[in-house]
């Protein structure tokens, strides 16, 4: 056969599941979760080898302990200050959802629906997005994509919905008798 060497040699792979938790989300059997270590205020000092102790110990920690999860308890940076940037955008999502409907409007606590409004403050977020794209914390650049996530499927909601309400109106103040001509 064309492509097709006859000395291969049979290749085998062994699948091992790391997963910690069982499909039921119960704890696998043997399975301990270790506390956190601080880390340390000052800089790594290098290990036997002149690497830092940090990329030496990073380099022996097996695959499963890295995962989705390592970062979780990191804190938003500056959520506290009232001039940060995760406060800037929130913001920013608050006056996007209040123009969608989805909160009250901040100064007179009504709610009500400005596609055009809306849409404006997706594509601040948006550009904001792109600007700051590599620039982020992975908690900024998390919050902000969530934002932008939820706020889009906000607006694309709202704006089916005004399409189907325009429909409907337009059924009800037009007959099949005016749309044939027939009066």
């Amino acid at each position: 056969m064309i492509g097709h060497e006859e000395n291969q040699e049979d290749v085998t792979f062994k699948v091992t599941d790391r997963r910690k938790f069982n499909p039921d989300g119960t704890l696998k059997e043997g399975v301990v979760f270790e506390a956190p270590k601080p880390e340390a205020t000052k800089g790594p000092e290098p290990a036997a080898g002149g690497q830092p102790a940090a990329a030496a110990d990073h380099e022996s920690m097996p695959a499963a302990a890295e995962g989705p999860f390592e970062d979780e308890d990191d804190e938003l940076p500056g959520a506290e200050d009232p001039a940060s940037f995760v406060n800037f955008l929130s913001t920013l999502a608050t006056n996007a959802a209040a123009a969608l409907g989805a909160v009250p409007h901040p100064a007179t606590g009504q709610r009500a629906v400005d596609l055009e409004t809306g849409k404006y403050w997706l594509d601040v977020l948006g550009m904001i997005k792109e600007k700051t794209k590599g620039n982020l914390h992975k908690q900024e650049s998390r919050l902000l994509e969530g934002l932008l996530a939820d706020l889009r499927m906000q607006y694309v909601a709202m704006v089916r919905a005004t399409e189907e309400k325009l429909k409907a109106q337009a059924a009800k103040k037009f007959s099949g008798a005016d749309i044939l001509g027939k009066k």
